[in-house]
């Protein structure tokens, strides 16, 4: 039996991800779930996150499991084992599949789904197509509206689990406007980004861009501790939310030493090859933006840029284009 992981990569507005597989494949023009045979010595986990890394140029999180599904293809049996991921990127860089597509899971159930993914779908929206269960029978804050966010009632691990529950950008976008009004739970946002649980860490960095897309001036006070947050991070979803605020707020205001720290950790982050294709992205516009105030750093962020096409990735390809392109303007 050979072990297969694939991911249902969900995004900000909970449709989920499908790829076609191509002519010369097993299932041509199948629609399925991205992944693949999980190698010898390899968790499934790291599979998963490997397999949508190298076919799709796509940064995940995982935030459950399902059930695996072993299937008899005849010629082969498999075991399939789905997780359940998030994402912040809009779109796939396909390199094996021949297409994709962004559908709701009603959509998910009447696509042409290889054989053993038609039970993944079925399993994923009878396990997800429901709201959260809630342990007691009061009312769920999170399904409520959020100017009742009462901070001074609402315990940490409380807010916490309405974090922990959030699984579209409705309820999102209802922690964020909550945050844009109250200032302690604005904060609390901030703290959780250091919670030993990545999905804690994935959502409410997640909820502090929403609140940041709307309300940039709420950060002001507050740069220096995402700069600092940056610098200790280990969570690439983390780090991409930090470095958008960044890039919506803009780095004028910042003091010369934090723009000085904010510019190493970024050069760090674009030649480091390990990292996630939007959080180098970022990097480049942040440093892009610095170099307007900091001419001395043109040649360096050129020289960065220029290494870029070893990257693989074509995205970070044509944004490292652009940026030398304008770089050349600045010099002149």
């Amino acid at each position: 039996m050979i072990d297969v992981s694939c991911a249902i990569i969900r995004n900000e507005d909970s449709l989920i991800l499908v790829v076609q597989r191509g002519p010369e494949t097993d299932h041509p023009f199948k629609w399925e779930f991205p992944g693949g045979k999980v190698d010898q010595g390899e968790t499934p986990e790291d599979s998963v996150i490997r397999e949508v890394s190298e076919e799709l140029d796509m940064d995940i999180v995982i935030v459950g499991t399902l059930g695996s599904v072993e299937y008899d293809y005849g010629q082969k049996l498999i075991r399939l084992i789905p997780f359940v991921c998030d994402t912040l990127q809009e779109k796939p860089v396909l390199s094996e599949h021949n297409d994709w597509k962004w559908v709701n899971q009603k959509e998910l159930l009447f696509m042409d789904l290889a054989e053993a993914d038609v039970i993944v779908a079925s399993d994923y929206v009878a396990t997800y197509n429901h709201s959260p269960v809630v342990e007691d029978e009061a009312e769920d804050p999170l399904t409520s509206d959020p100017e009742i966010i009462d901070t001074e009632t609402v315990s940490d691990e409380e807010l916490k689990g309405m974090v922990y529950r959030m699984m579209g950008s409705s309820e999102v976008g209802w922690i964020a406007s909550s945050a844009a009004s109250n200032p302690v739970l604005f904060r609390k946002l901030i703290d959780f980004t250091e919670d030993k649980d990545p999905r804690i860490v994935f959502r409410s960095s997640w909820a502090l861009t929403k609140v940041c897309d709307t309300n940039p001036s709420l950060f002001n006070n507050f740069l220096p501790v995402i700069i600092r947050k940056l610098l200790m991070c280990n969570n690439e979803s983390a780090k991409r939310s930090f470095l958008k605020i960044l890039t919506l707020t803009g780095t004028t205001s910042l003091s010369e030493s934090d723009r000085g720290q904010l510019t190493e950790v970024c050069f760090s982050l674009l030649r480091t090859k390990e990292s996630a294709i939007a959080v180098k992205a970022y990097s480049m516009d942040v440093l892009y933006e610095i170099s307007h105030d900091y001419p001395d750093i043109i040649h360096e962020l050129a020289a960065a840029l220029s290494m870029i096409p070893d990257d693989g990735s074509a995205g970070i390809k044509s944004k490292s284009r652009s940026l030398l392109k304008k770089l050349t303007a600045i010099k002149k």
